[in-house]
């Protein structure tokens, strides 16, 4: 789909002309192309910046190739040229490349994959090509990539070199090079060190077998674990090996993991992740507001493996945990300017929160830089993730204003969601045979029949707007007693910029009114008013008491989309209300 308008119309412009240009001088500021000059021998030094440094250069070659994809211009076609030429000369004869391996340790390649980062640098850079190469851009990035494909498939495949990283991401890359190239030892080698996980052959790090998703074989696991993303870029590999090989076993115990984690594991938001230590997954049902991590990284490999879940079975929940993951936990990770970021996002944040600038307002980069080009890469190639075609079918399945082009037949989309409900679709082409087009319901599922459809003939759909208030699962217990507010897709917050929000209660019954609105520093937006109560208590000393002292008065309170907050005035924040 090509967007054309609407929020997510603004904010891939917002992309274009703020964030991506951001990113581009920090591949300078932040050492990732120097270090690869001085690996081609072209300039000297020390390595600058973590292990896994060259990743960020190849997640925003991505992004650069996806955004030349959807509008063609010349400074990024010039940028990913120059960075796959610069490659191709610091990359080893026989096809390795990791800067930082090559400058700090030519000794230890291959040998610390348990926190190396090598074979998540690779992938990272095999997803890059693909991109270019549908992109039309930079040809020499996919042979760079492929001689680096090749060196590895000699190591882990021929060689019999049972390593497997620590951070998984290559399983799902290997797999889409082998899409582009046709190249069946990719494939084999996804497949292998997908099989490997869970065997013990990644080395103790301190940090325990589940971290790095080696406690199980694969096929044996039944809950998410550990590292939040490695356990979601895993999956995405999982679901790419079993479609290509037609293994059922993999695809039913993704399938099984998945159910357990939306079921036991997911913030409101769609967030994952609910531990700082170790960025993981914690028990069932441990999902604070206030300590959840919720990654913007894990946002965004959710989207990555429903999709490739969505494709694989058809299944409309996964489409709709996309859009919940979309606008809520992925929206929020960027200020409306798009030059800010979260790399954690929690549900709640305190007035007097003095812990590091992670947890504070959104930063305009991070030493540990994987999401800014992470959530640059997703959102230029946001249309990929709208509409599918099969069989006489198209399937639409998130809502955004713009152009589908499914061969014969194509449609123009016109809405304003998430701010209002109503959604046209105009056929602007169509066979002479009958058609279906599929328009997902959220909670529902797909409405729509085969027909014969003439051009200009259209098809309206009103989806449900009316705000609500949401309870968790009694077994949350950080949230025991509490409620949130939801409107169509959008996951409601209280902010410290409209009220006081540390001593705020909502009555269940609460009237919740719609306010459409231009905030500084936000935009447009639509707010959420209720009535609802300012909970004060004396002073008693310990902060217990064996009677119910609190007094309460009554106050207006307004809610805000969760995704606009931290643009005004970077005070308290709560998604979770206690009820009065």
């Amino acid at each position: 789909m090509r967007i054309t308008g609407g929020l997510w119309g603004l904010r891939q412009e917002i992309n274009r002309q703020a964030t991506i240009p951001l990113g581009l001088e920090q591949m300078e500021r932040s050492g990732v192309l120097s270090n690869l000059r001085i690996a081609a021998g072209e300039a000297s030094g020390d390595f600058q910046g973590y292990r896994f440094q060259d990743s960020d250069l190849y997640k925003q070659l991505e992004a650069v190739a996806w955004e030349h994809a959807r509008q063609p211009g010349e400074p990024y076609q010039t940028f990913a040229e120059q960075a796959a030429a610069l490659l191709a000369r610091a990359q080893r004869p026989d096809g390795y490349l990791n800067s930082h391996y090559q400058l700090v340790k030519p000794d230890r390649v291959y040998a610390e994959l348990e926190w190396s980062h090598e074979m998540y640098c690779a992938g990272h850079l095999f997803q890059a090509a693909v991109a270019a190469a549908r992109a039309g851009l930079a040809p020499q990035l996919v042979e760079v990539a492929r001689r680096f494909a090749d060196q590895m498939v000699r190591v882990f495949l021929d060689g019999g070199h049972d390593g497997v990283d620590g951070h998984a991401e290559v399983e799902t890359a290997l797999v889409e090079l082998y899409r582009l190239t046709g190249e069946r030892s990719y494939l084999e080698l996804a497949a292998k060190l997908i099989d490997n996980r869970g065997k013990g052959l990644i080395p103790e790090t301190g940090l325990g077998p589940l971290y790095a998703q080696d406690h199980l074989p694969v096929r044996e696991a039944d809950t998410a674990v550990g590292h939040a993303v490695r356990q979601l870029y895993l999956e995405a590999g999982v679901v790419d090996v079993a479609l290509e090989t037609d293994d059922e076993s993999l695809m039913e115990c993704s399938v099984r993991r998945w159910e357990d984690m939306v079921a036991t594991k997911t913030a409101i938001t769609g967030g994952l992740g609910s531990r700082h230590d170790g960025e993981a997954f914690g028990e069932r049902y441990e999902l604070p507001p206030d300590r959840a991590y919720n990654e913007s990284c894990a946002a965004i490999a959710s989207i990555h493996w429903n999709w490739r879940l969505l494709l694989a079975t058809g299944d409309v929940r996964y489409a709709d945990l996309i859009e919940r993951t979309l606008y809520n936990a992925f929206a929020a990770s960027t200020s409306a300017d798009g030059e800010r970021f979260f790399y954690v996002n929690p549900l709640q944040r305190r007035a007097d929160l003095v812990e590091d600038a992670y947890l504070g307002r959104r930063r305009g980069w991070f030493a540990c830089a994987c999401c800014p080009p992470n959530i640059m890469r997703l959102l230029s190639s946001l249309g990929h993730y709208v509409a599918t075609a099969r069989d006489n079918a198209l399937y639409v399945h998130q809502y955004m204003p713009g152009t589908i082009d499914a061969g014969e037949f194509a449609v123009s989309v016109e809405t304003d969601y998430p701010w209002d409900g109503r959604v046209m679709i105009t056929v602007t082409r169509a066979p002479a045979t009958p058609w279906s087009l599929m328009l997902r319901v959220p909670g529902e599922g797909y409405t729509g029949h085969p027909r014969t459809w003439q051009v200009g003939e259209q098809a309206e759909l009103e989806l449900d707007m009316t705000p609500r208030l949401v309870f968790p699962h009694h077994r949350i217990d950080a949230l025991r007693g509490c409620a949130a507010i939801e409107r169509g897709p959008l996951v409601y917050c209280f902010e410290q910029a409209d009220q006081d929000v540390e001593d705020l209660a909502l009555a269940e019954d609460a009237q919740l009114r719609v306010v459409h609105a231009e905030l500084p520093g936000i935009g447009r937006t639509v707010l959420i008013e209720t009535d609802a109560l300012r909970v004060t208590e004396a002073s008693q000393g310990l902060p217990y008491t064996p009677h119910h002292l609190a007094t309460s008065t009554g106050t207006t309170a307004t809610a805000i989309p969760y995704f606009q907050w931290d643009n005004r005035d970077g005070g308290a924040m709560r998604v979770w209300v206690p009820l009065a």
